[in-house]
């Protein structure tokens, strides 16, 4: 790993290593649990070769596939390493692409049975407890999936299986945090928007894959990425262009037509009743609970399902009355709750 490192990950001495099967003779044959970390990022990186150059992957882990189980765990926790002096960023660019990788390779038993566990139904425990209820009320089926899973987990795991639940979001809040460090103005360094645009590749993968995409959506919806996202500096920066284009590209798969309960595609007729749907519930919490909205509770559904019309209504609401609305929807948390999500925005440009 140090010569890698010292060679600042030239793609030459990486191809140099593959060609001589680094991976399959060296690397992989002295993997142990516990293996350093310089260890365990050059497995990775020479995966990520092998995937660049279109070679095969997995043959090598199949032939030792007993310890691959740690080496995954090994990589989630570095993925989510905080101190850039034991992994730096760019290291953990290159995490996000091998794990990119994993999702992507659903059809290998040995990738599968380390990635369905990061994106089952039990990964809504991330969820604000009022959105999970409300999800639960329109598919009844997933709550009976979802006390069936908490009467089968053994207290001497939980630690472990919550850890595998919710790692998926902390990745998302690291990324949100990292996302937020570039500023409008002064140096934006590189590492920082190779790391931003691998992430939201992932993403988007995670949103185009149907087996990841089922449970993810509503926790990628629930955490206000693409909101974050369309609110950083980054991009309105020059070097935010790539990262403006992949995040379209994760708006289209967040809107795709396709039912999240059932993975059935869905006609224009049934995405213009969702978004009516949306609408009149908007106008029934306004209606009942908020006098100051009568007159957009009471407005035809057609003339208030734009953005510039809704603006129109809410414009002159105090960040206190959006929020008070957008807890009542679900979209952020209570009061009460505050400290618990304490990642949510709450300020009046982002309600707005």
């Amino acid at each position: 790993m140090q010569d890698i490192r010292g060679s600042n990950f030239s793609i030459r001495r990486i191809m140099v290593l593959e060609f001589s099967q680094y991976l399959e003779n060296y690397l992989w044959p002295n993997y142990k649990p516990g293996a350093s970390q310089a260890h365990m990022l050059s497995i990775v990186i020479m995966v990520n070769e092998k995937f660049r150059e279109r070679v095969q992957v997995w043959q090598a882990f199949r032939k030792l596939d007993q310890y691959f189980p740690d080496f995954f765990q090994q990589v989630l926790h570095a993925c989510l390493e905080k101190d850039e002096l034991l992994i730096n960023l760019k290291e953990q660019t290159a995490l996000l692409v091998f794990l990119n990788h994993c999702f992507n390779s659903m059809e290998e038993a040995l990738c599968r049975d380390q990635v369905k566990r990061l994106v089952s139904l039990s990964m809504w425990v991330s969820l604000q407890p009022s959105r999970r209820e409300y999800e639960f009320k329109k598919y009844p089926k997933w709550k009976k999936y979802w006390r069936a899973i908490q009467r089968k987990d053994k207290p001497e795991q939980m630690e472990k299986l919550m850890w595998e639940r919710t790692f998926l979001h902390k990745l998302m809040l690291k990324f949100i945090d990292i996302l937020d460090t570039i500023k409008e103005g002064g140096i934006c360094p590189d590492d920082k928007v190779h790391y931003c645009e691998r992430f939201l590749e992932l993403i988007t993968d995670l949103e185009a894959l149907l087996p990841t995409r089922r449970f993810f959506n509503t926790v990628l919806d629930d955490c206000h990425l693409v909101v974050r996202c369309q609110l950083s500096a980054l991009i309105r920066r020059p070097e935010g262009h790539l990262f403006s284009q992949l995040l379209d590209m994760l708006k289209f798969y967040t809107r795709f037509e396709i039912s999240d309960e059932s993975g059935d595609p869905l006609t224009d007729h049934d995405m213009t009743q969702i978004h009516y749907s949306n609408i009149t519930s908007l106008q029934k919490a306004a209606f009942s609970k908020f006098p100051d909205l009568r007159n957009f509770a009471l407005a035809n559904v057609a003339s208030v399902d734009t953005r510039k019309s809704l603006e129109k209504h809410f414009a002159p609401l105090t960040q206190e009355k959006l929020r008070l609305i957008a807890t009542y929807l679900n979209l952020v948390p209570p009061p009460e709750k505050e400290e618990e999500f304490n990642w949510c925005r709450l300020d009046e440009i982002f309600l707005r």
